[in-house]
């Protein structure tokens, strides 16, 4: 069982009890966060796509840390000139666990296509 999700505008695949990190969101280390956009979900085999999200299926996650990325060089250099910027940068994440995968995803109603109406006649018979 998975979804996939989109958190702070990034797409990912998520299942139950997964650590994955994401770009920072705003809560505290324990907090309990709802994302709604769903945009797939496999149950035991049955694919459920959104268009272009899932209603009534919402995911879970526990807020574990806030936490930095790795530190990114950024060096800038033109040849002959004397010119040499040297930066760093390091990206906040937020790390969090799946708690569940909720809600049941309605099927979609088949669009009814209206039958033709068969109007019974009445044969009237004439006695001669």
């Amino acid at each position: 069982m998975y979804a996939i999700v989109e958190i702070a505008g990034l797409q990912y695949k998520v299942e139950q009890d997964r650590k994955l990190f994401v770009n920072r969101l705003k809560a505290n280390a324990g907090d309990e966060v709802t994302f709604d956009k769903v945009l797939l979900t496999d149950i035991d085999g049955s694919v459920t796509v959104g268009a272009p999200a899932i209603e009534g299926v919402t995911v879970v996650a526990k807020v574990l840390d806030q936490v930095k990325g790795d530190k990114v060089i950024v060096f800038k250099k033109k040849r002959r000139k004397g010119y040499k910027v040297k930066n760093g940068h390091r990206q906040q994440f937020t790390q969090i666990q799946i708690v569940s995968i909720g809600g049941v995803a309605a099927p979609k109603k088949a669009a009814k296509k209206a039958a033709p109406k068969t109007e019974a006649k009445e044969e009237v018979k004439s006695e001669d």
